[in-house]
């Protein structure tokens, strides 16, 4: 998910998905451990995106506003 996408969501809704990501992320690290793991740049993927949902929250706290582009 795009960070414009998730700029939309509501706050509730980004730790809700937060909270899935973290999920997957410890379920990706599990399957990697063991070797099963089909797709290690899901990995990456993952990460980026609890990065994305973290900065948007950081952000709505502070109370910055993202600029619109386009």
């Amino acid at each position: 998910m795009k960070a414009r996408e998730l700029a939309e969501l509501t706050t509730a809704e980004i730790q809700q998905k937060l909270s899935q990501y973290k999920e997957e992320l410890f379920n990706l690290r599990f399957q990697s451990a063991t070797g099963q793991l089909e797709s290690p740049a899901r990995l990456r993927q993952v990460r980026k995106a609890i990065a994305r949902c973290k900065t948007i929250l950081r952000e709505r706290e502070l109370g910055i506003e993202r600029r619109k582009q386009g």
